[in-house]
């Protein structure tokens, strides 16, 4: 049986896997996500998981227009 990663760590992983220069807009992790075969349903989606996330300290959020997002690097892998 596969194992099945949260939404979180999918994201974390394509942008693992891309390694961005510069914090992406929901959006655009859209489209990366789309690239690597990971289906998560909208920008929207994206961004309320990595706005939770941003709660806990593991994501940095800029908040230009539109914003943006860094995953930040932890040594805990809770989601």
């Amino acid at each position: 049986m596969p194992s099945r990663r949260s939404e979180f760590e999918r994201i974390k992983a394509v942008l693992a896997e891309a390694d961005p220069d510069e914090p992406l807009s929901a959006r655009d992790i859209v489209a990366l996500l789309d690239e690597h075969g990971e289906d998560i349903e909208s920008a929207h989606r994206v961004a309320t998981i990595l706005g939770r996330h941003a709660e806990r300290g593991a994501v940095e959020v800029i908040r230009d227009r539109p914003y943006q997002y860094r995953i930040l690097e932890q040594p805990d892998a809770s989601n």
